[in-house]
């Protein structure tokens, strides 16, 4: 049986690490993508949900439903985080909220025109939380929620269904920072508050909390140094496939791969050469350590929620021929 799986992501585009991971996901023979799931995090929702649809016509997968999610985070607001800044300081990336980049706009229901060219089909009318759910129930056991964005929307479906942890089969996720070994400016800024799990602390806190069969983190610390080079676009731009072109087009290079790492190691697990297991926990009270990851080890008194396999060092060629092998499939 193909392993079934909703892809919960945060779908800026074109190309770049979010889509490059969910054609990765697309692309495994062995997987049954059910859906994919879209919450506001690198960009505003609408505008990830219209990436994500397009990337589907150019795949030619346009069964797969792209439903929209949750425009905003359980709590946090880009007042409430301008308000943290003014204390402690500018953070370095503020997802949708950092009005300063190019193409970032305050209106989360604005939309722009795509350079890929913009969708034709629709979004499922269908709710992220509800579709999560429905299908939980549909399968039970037998899905997996591959994450690479912040948790809003899995924390909205646990509030639907607080069953949810015993329904899936397992929570892979993209997100967390340790002690990654990078000059990042983000990271020297403070090697713990990592985008996915700061953007939204309370819903990251909900979810690591929950008792899940099987709760697999893959942190900063794995990906941060793998980078997206020009040798592996030429590579797969021989394929002449339209996902080859896309990608030779708009593949972003000399940048870190952190969800297509995430994507293939859940795809293959044997790329991983080294874990350790952690209660894991973010930081809520909004104080200078606001939205730090936070762990204990597996086992400790008083920890909350399912111990992570945390996932700490890659087999790189392995990976990186996965990466290519994966986006040069017809």
């Amino acid at each position: 049986m193909r392993r079934k799986v909703i892809i919960d992501q945060d779908t800026l585009g074109p190309a770049g690490t979010n889509l490059q991971a969910v054609a990765l996901l697309l692309n495994a023979p062995e997987i049954e993508v059910l859906a994919i799931t879209v919450p506001t995090g690198d960009h505003w929702r609408d505008q990830q949900v219209r990436h994500a649809l397009r990337l589907l016509e150019i795949m030619v997968r346009t069964e797969i439903p792209v439903a929209p999610g949750a425009e905003m985070p359980l709590a946090s607001t880009p007042a409430t985080v301008a308000a943290w800044e003014a204390v402690h300081g500018k953070l370095v990336y503020n997802g949708a909220w950092d009005l300063a980049r190019p193409g970032r706009w305050a209106d989360p229901r604005e939309v722009c025109d795509l350079p890929e060219g913009n969708p034709k089909s629709p979004p499922a009318a269908e709710a992220a939380s509800d579709l999560i759910v429905r299908l939980a129930r549909r399968h039970p056991g037998e899905i997996s929620l591959w994450c690479g964005a912040p948790f809003t929307n899995v924390a909205l479906a646990l509030a639907l269904e607080p069953r949810l942890p015993e329904l899936i089969r397992e929570v892979h996720f993209m997100g967390g920072s340790f002690a990654p070994a990078t000059a990042a400016r983000e990271f020297v800024q403070n090697p713990r508050r990592e985008f996915n799990l700061r953007f939204d602390p309370e819903a990251a806190r909900t979810v690591l909390r929950a008792p899940w069969r099987r709760l697999v983190c893959a942190p900063i610390d794995i990906s941060q140094n793998e980078r997206a080079t020009p040798d592996l676009f030429a590579r797969i731009a021989r394929a002449g496939t339209p996902l080859a072109a896309y990608l030779d087009r708009f593949g972003r290079r000399d940048r870190p791969m952190w969800d297509e790492v995430a994507a293939a190691t859940w795809i293959d697990p044997t790329l991983v050469t080294r874990t350790e297991r952690h209660h894991l926990d973010v930081e809520t009270i909004p104080d200078a350590a606001w939205g730090e990851t936070l762990h204990r080890p597996a086992g400790s008194p008083g920890a909350t929620g399912t111990a992570a396999e945390v996932q700490l060092a890659l087999d790189v060629p392995r990976f990186r021929d996965l990466f290519v092998d994966l986006c040069s499939r017809p």
